[in-house]
C-alpha cells in the first residue's frame, strides 16, 4: 500500500520549523545538553552555554528592533572577541547574512565589499571602527545603514558617538527566544576572496552548507564536547570560524578566544586553560617552534593540532611531532567555496602519507581532471575537483563565476594535484602558483620543501619573476632562523643535489620576515610585486 502526502498551506511552516538545521539551532541544542558547561573564554569573562545563548538571543532582538531584517548583509570589521562569536549566531538565528570583512584591507577595499554586498548595518569594534566608517562612505552605502555597533567595549568615544556600543544595546533587549523564519538554505555568512587578478568575488555559504561542513570537521577531526579548543586566528577567516568554532560549538566543547595569533598569548594559555586542541597554518606553528616559550610552558594537555590553509613543510611537520610527542595532526585542506574542508589527512597517515592532503573528508567527493573535465588516472597532475553538501551556493551577484566554477556538475577549485592509488590527494600548487621557466612547469612547493631541508632556513617562499630568458625565473625568498646566517652559495648546492637544474632558485633573496595576512598566508603576490624587476 503506497501512501501520498500532498502539500497543505497551513501545516507547511509548522513542517519546515519542525525540521530545520540551522547554525542558530545547532546553539539551541547544544545549550539544552550543556547548559552549565563552559562555552566560552575572552579575557576575563568566562560564559557558559546558557549564558551564551542568551546574550545570542538578546542580540537578535536588538538587531531586529532597529531593522535589521531577515536576509539583510550585516559587515563585521573586528579583531576576535566575545561580540563576534555572538554576532556569528545572532545573526544566523535572525536570518541575516554576516559579512566578515579582513581587516588588513584599506577603505577602498572595504567600500567595494560595502557595496557590492549592499549592505545595510556595520559592525565594528573602535580600532576599526572609523576605517568602517570612511569605507562606508565611499561607498554610497550610508544613506541605507540602518545600524552602527560598536563591539567588545561598553563605553563608546566620543567621536563614534554614532555608533551604539553593543554589549548595552544587547542587555536592554529581552532574554525570551528569538523566531525567525529562517530556512536552511538561506544565505548565512557572504565571504570575499582575496582578489589576486581581479576584485574579490562574495562567496555564500548557506545554513545548509554549514552544518554539513561541520559535521565533516567533528567526525574527521574527531572532535568532541571535552575539547577545550584556542580560537587564535582571525574569525573572519572560513577556516577558524568554520572548521573549529562552529564545529566546536555544535559538540559542546569549550572555546578560548584570543584577540589574534600572537605566539607567547598561543603557549601561556595553552598552559592555563590545558587546552587540548589547536588550529594554525604553518607560518604560526613555525612562530610558536622558534618562541622561546615553547621550551619552557607545560604544553602536555595538546592533544589535537591541525594545520591547513597552506601547506606545512615537512621538516616542520616532523620537528612538532618529536617536540609534542603526545599531539595527534590533521591537515584540513579545502578553500573558502567549501565552507572551508574537502580532504583530511588523519593522524595516522602523516608520515605514511607525507606531504598529502588526504582523502576527501565525510561529505565530500573529490576527483581530478583535465582541462576538458575528464578524470585522471592515479599518478597523474589535473585541476582538484569536488562534489559535496558543503560547495556554495555561488558567488553573490556573479552568475558567470558562478557558472565557471561549478562547470560539468564539479566544483572547480583551481588547484592542481595528484591522487594517488589509495585515493589520497597530494596538492602540487596552486594554479597561480604554478611557475613556467623556460616552458616548464615548477611547482613553487617541490622547491620549498627542499629549502626547508636547509638547516638555517626557518621559512622560505619560492615565486615566477618575469625574465627575458626563463620567461619566469624560480625565486627563493628565505628567513634564517633567530640567529643563524644564511650561506647563498651553500644553500644553492644544496638545492642542485635535491632538485633537477631547472628548479634550482636562479635568485635568493634573504629577508627579516615574510609578508602574510591575518590568517597567516604568505602573501606571494606581494612578494612577486616586490621583486617584479629582480632579474
Amino acid at each position: 500500500m503506497s501512501h501520498t502526502v500532498t502539500g497543505n498551506t497551513e501545516t507547511a511552516p509548522y513542517v519546515a520549523r519542525a525540521r530545520r538545521n540551522t547554525v542558530g539551532d545547532l546553539l539551541t541544542r547544544t545549550r539544552a545538553r550543556y547548559p552549565k558547561k563552559l562555552a566560552l573564554v575572552y579575557e576575563d569573562v568566562r560564559w557558559t552555554y546558557q549564558q551564551f545563548d542568551d546574550a545570542v538571543h538578546q542580540t537578535a532582538h536588538a538587531l531586529s528592533e532597529d531593522g535589521v531584517d531577515k536576509g539583510a548583509r550585516v559587515a563585521v570589521l573586528s579583531r576576535n572577541s566575545l561580540d563576534f562569536a555572538v554576532i556569528n549566531f545572532a545573526l544566523a538565528r535572525l536570518g541575516a547574512t554576516m559579512v566578515p570583512i579582513n581587516y588588513m584591507l584599506n577603505a577602498e577595499e572595504i567600500a567595494y565589499i560595502l557595496q557590492h554586498a549592499e549592505v545595510s548595518c556595520l559592525t565594528a569594534s573602535g580600532e576599526f571602527a572609523p576605517l568602517l566608517d570612511q569605507a562606508c562612505q565611499l561607498s554610497g552605502r550610508q544613506p541605507s545603514i540602518v545600524a552602527r555597533y560598536l563591539m567588545d567595549t561598553s563605553e563608546v568615544p566620543a567621536d563614534l558617538a554614532h555608533w551604539v556600543p553593543l554589549q548595552a544595546r544587547r542587555a536592554a533587549a529581552p532574554m525570551t527566544p528569538f523566531e525567525s523564519d529562517v530556512s536552511d538554505d538561506d544565505v548565512a555568512h557572504v565571504l570575499y576572496t582575496s582578489g589576486t587578478e581581479s576584485r574579490p568575488k562574495g562567496v555564500m555559504l548557506t545554513h545548509a552548507n554549514l552544518i554539513s561542513e561541520y559535521v565533516s570537521c567533528i567526525v574527521d577531526g574527531r572532535m568532541e564536547a571535552r575539547d577545550v579548543a584556542i580560537h587564535a586566528l582571525p574569525l573572519y577567516h572560513s577556516a577558524q570560524l568554520n572548521c573549529f568554532l562552529g564545529p566546536g560549538v555544535y559538540v559542546g566543547a569549550t572555546g578560548i578566544i584570543l584577540r589574534q595569533a600572537a605566539p607567547d598569548a598561543i603557549l601561556e594559555t595553552i598552559e592555563r586553560e590545558s587546552a587540548t586542541q589547536l588550529f594554525c597554518p604553518p607560518t604560526v606553528w613555525i612562530a610558536l617552534l622558534r618562541h622561546p616559550d615553547f621550551s619552557t610552558r607545560d604544553l602536555l594537555s595538546l592533544e589535537k593540532c591541525y594545520y591547513g590553509a597552506a601547506i606545512m613543510p615537512v621538516e616542520v611537520l616532523k620537528e612538532l611531532s618529536q617536540r609534542l610527542p603526545q599531539a595527534k595532526f590533521w591537515n584540513f585542506y579545502g578553500q573558502t567555496e567549501v565552507a572551508p574542508l574537502a580532504t583530511v589527512l588523519q593522524p595516522e597517515d602523516q608520515f605514511r602519507k607525507l606531504g598529502s592532503a588526504g582523502r576527501p573528508s565525510l561529505n565530500v567527493e573529490t576527483k581530478i581532471v583535465d582541462d576538458d573535465g575528464n578524470e585522471l588516472p592515479p599518478g597523474q597532475i589535473g585541476e582538484i575537483v569536488h562534489r559535496t553538501a558543503h560547495a556554495m551556493k555561488g558567488y553573490w551577484k556573479d552568475p558567470e563565476k558562478t557558472a565557471e566554477a561549478f562547470k560539468d556538475g564539479w566544483f572547480h577549485s583551481g588547484d592542481l594535484g595528484v591522487m594517488d592509488e589509495e585515493g589520497y590527494l597530494t596538492v602540487i600548487d596552486r594554479k597561480k602558483d604554478m611557475i613556467k621557466s623556460g616552458g616548464v612547469n615548477v611547482s613553487s612547493r617541490e622547491v620549498e620543501e627542499v629549502l626547508y631541508q636547509f638547516p638555517s632556513v626557518s621559512e622560505v617562499a619560492v615565486i615566477g619573476v618575469p625574465d627575458s630568458y626563463w620567461i619566469e625565473a624560480v625565486t627563493a625568498v628565505v628567513v634564517p632562523k633567530p640567529g643563524e646566517v644564511i650561506d647563498v652559495d651553500s644553500l644553492l648546492a644544496h638545492c642542485k643535489e635535491k632538485l633537477a637544474r631547472f628548479k634550482v632558485p636562479k635568485h635568493v633573496v634573504v629577508v627579516d620576515e615574510l609578508p602574510k595576512n591575518p590568517s597567516g598566508k604568505v602573501l606571494k603576490r606581494e612578494l612577486r610585486a616586490r621583486y617584479k624587476d629582480l632579474a
